[in-house]
C-alpha cells in the first residue's frame, strides 16, 4: 500500500527504449551502408564493435547569427544506414531499420581508407522504424543510452536455442497469454535482450509477438542463462500444455 504523499513507484522497464534498441543494432551490426553526397559506400566488415566509435559526433548548435538549417550548407551530407535481420528463420525477418543523419566535418575515412583516420559528424538525428512505427533521436539520446549487453551474443543464443533445444522453444508457449491456438503453426524465437525474450507466434495468414519478461533485467551476459532458466522453471509450473500441429 501506498502512503499518502509517498511518489508512485516508478514501473519496472519490461523492454528497450528507442536509443537503447538503435545502440544494441549499431553494436551487433557487421555491415552498413554509408551514402555521402547521395554517393553510396557498402561496408560489410564491421569487426570494432559499434560503428559510432569510429565516429566523433558533434551536437550542432548554431552560431551567431546563423540559423541552425543553415549549418549544413556546404558541408557533404552524410547517412548511415543499418539492417537489423533476425537470426532465425521467422517471416519478416527484418525487425528494425536505423539511420543516422549528418553533416561531414571531416573527410570521411570509408572500408578502403586509413583504419586510424578519424571522422568527425555533425549529428542531424537518428531515426528507428519498427513495426510499432518510426522514432527520431537527438544525441543526448543516444548518448544517455547503452549498448544491451546481449547484442553482441543474441544470434548465437537464438540459434542455438532452435537448433539445439526446439522443445523449450514449446515450453515457453505456456506463458503466453493469451493462450495460443490451434491457429498457431509455429512459434520460433524473435529477439533476446536484457529484458526478455520475444517469440514470434506464425499462423496460416499473419503471425503475432509475445514478449516474455524475465524477473529481472540483466546486467552482463553471464547473468542470461539464469534468467532463462527462471522463464523455462515458471513455464513447467504452468499445468496447461501447448503442442503445434504436426
Amino acid at each position: 500500500m501506498r502512503l499518502p504523499g509517498a511518489p508512485a513507484a516508478t514501473p519496472a522497464a519490461t523492454r528497450p527504449t528507442d536509443a537503447e534498441r538503435v545502440r544494441s543494432v549499431l553494436a551487433a551490426a557487421h555491415s552498413m551502408t554509408v551514402v555521402v553526397d547521395g554517393v553510396r559506400h557498402e561496408v560489410r566488415h564491421l569487426d570494432e564493435g559499434d560503428p559510432l566509435g569510429r565516429l566523433h559526433l558533434h551536437p550542432a548548435a548554431p552560431s551567431a547569427g546563423h540559423p541552425a538549417s543553415l549549418l549544413g550548407e556546404g558541408r557533404p551530407s552524410i547517412r548511415l544506414e543499418f539492417t537489423d535481420i533476425a537470426p532465425t528463420p521467422v517471416r519478416d525477418r527484418v525487425r528494425a531499420r536505423v539511420t543516422v543523419l549528418g553533416h561531414l566535418l571531416t573527410p570521411y575515412a570509408h572500408e578502403d581508407a586509413d583504419p586510424d583516420a578519424s571522422t568527425c559528424v555533425e549529428y542531424g538525428q537518428a531515426v528507428l522504424e519498427t513495426a510499432e512505427g518510426t522514432s527520431y533521436l537527438g544525441l543526448d539520446e543516444l548518448d544517455g543510452a547503452r549498448p544491451d549487453p546481449l547484442a553482441p551474443y543474441e544470434a548465437g543464443m537464438l540459434t542455438h536455442l532452435l537448433d539445439e533445444h526446439p522443445e523449450l522453444v514449446t515450453l515457453l508457449l505456456r506463458l503466453v497469454r493469451p493462450r495460443p491456438t490451434a491457429a498457431v503453426v509455429r512459434a520460433l524465437p524473435l529477439a533476446l535482450d536484457r529484458y526478455g525474450i520475444t517469440l514470434r507466434l506464425e499462423e496460416r495468414a499473419g503471425h503475432r509477438d509475445v514478449r516474455l519478461p524475465f524477473p529481472s533485467p540483466l546486467d552482463d551476459v553471464e547473468q542470461s542463462g539464469a534468467q532463462i532458466q527462471a522463464l523455462l522453471s515458471a513455464a513447467r509450473r504452468r499445468s496447461h500444455p501447448n503442442t503445434l500441429p504436426a
